[in-house]
């Protein structure tokens, strides 16, 4: 079945509205800037990548999304970043997180004495609507939505291919099994947009190119808005719908892979000469 996006607006020239908006944010750390200034937007059901060297402000970014980190303000204006209309700096991390936001993290953050299902049941928490007293009686409302949540968990457990590992201990898999794990549990919150850190960071090239597939289905079949952040380039420019490259903090260029790949200010950044190119690994 076809997942169509909801949220988009038609105009005259039927331009996509923007679902996440990220504007002016600008983050400091004891006087040095992180961030400057840094605005992009992401359509829904479209999947983009932040790029720049290392210390350019990307995880910076994600935290600042997801809640971790609050932005200082703006430069030229005030800081503003909304999810589908919602001003998320008004909200704390968790209620980010209930209206549709989830993340994965650049080192591996997962329970590893859980099994498998269990830490994918985390992922579930903010779905949770029943209280302590019916979790501990677990009959009526609480039951029947426990069996929710697993079949939710179930399905993700099918998509990434985690059946033979659903009650090993986490800690006890092996790398790129977990870094499955994560990404599964960052989609059981049932994200409508989900924030990538490295997900194929230490993998070989067969566990990256399954991630790869994952995350593009992700955004085909899941419905989810992907942000992501990787350094594999071949990756990225085979997968992004638009590219955003940070350096020092600073957004240097945003769009389509192929634009990206042209601005001889963002070969300049990562090659320091405009004979080189992006392509292969």
């Amino acid at each position: 079945m076809t997942v169509v996006p909801t949220g988009y607006a038609s105009y005259h020239n039927c331009r996509i509205m923007a679902y996440l908006d990220v504007r002016d944010v600008t983050l400091t750390f004891k006087g040095i800037a992180a961030l400057m200034g840094v605005s992009f937007t992401v359509e829904q059901g479209t999947i983009a990548s932040l790029i720049g060297p290392n210390g350019a402000g990307k995880t910076s970014m994600l935290n600042c999304i997801s809640g971790r980190y609050t932005p200082d303000g703006g430069v030229s204006g005030p800081c503003t970043i909304s999810l589908d209309g919602e001003n998320l700096l008004s909200l704390p991390a968790h209620k980010r997180t209930e209206l549709g936001l989830s993340r994965t993290f650049q080192n591996i953050a997962l329970f590893k004495g859980l099994s498998v299902l269990d830490n994918l049941m985390v992922g579930r928490h903010s779905r949770m609507e029943y209280g302590l007293l019916a979790s501990i009686v677990y009959w009526g409302r609480a039951a029947r939505q426990e069996d929710r949540h697993r079949r939710r968990v179930e399905d993700v457990i099918d998509f990434l291919n985690l059946s033979p590992y659903r009650h090993q201990h986490a800690g006890r898999l092996p790398y790129g099994v977990q870094k499955r794990v994560e990404l599964g549990r960052a989609l059981a919150a049932e994200p409508k947009l989900i924030l990538l850190d490295e997900p194929m960071a230490g993998m070989n090239l067969e566990e990256t190119e399954d991630m790869a597939r994952y995350i593009l289905d992700i955004a085909e079949e899941w419905g989810a808005t992907v942000l992501l952040v990787e350094h594999d380039m071949g990756v990225v420019m085979d997968i992004s719908d638009k590219v955003i490259v940070l350096d020092f903090g600073s957004k240097l260029a945003e769009g389509t892979p192929d634009e990206v790949q042209a601005d001889k200010n963002v070969i300049a950044a990562y090659l320091g000469t405009e004979q080189a190119t992006f392509s292969g690994r």
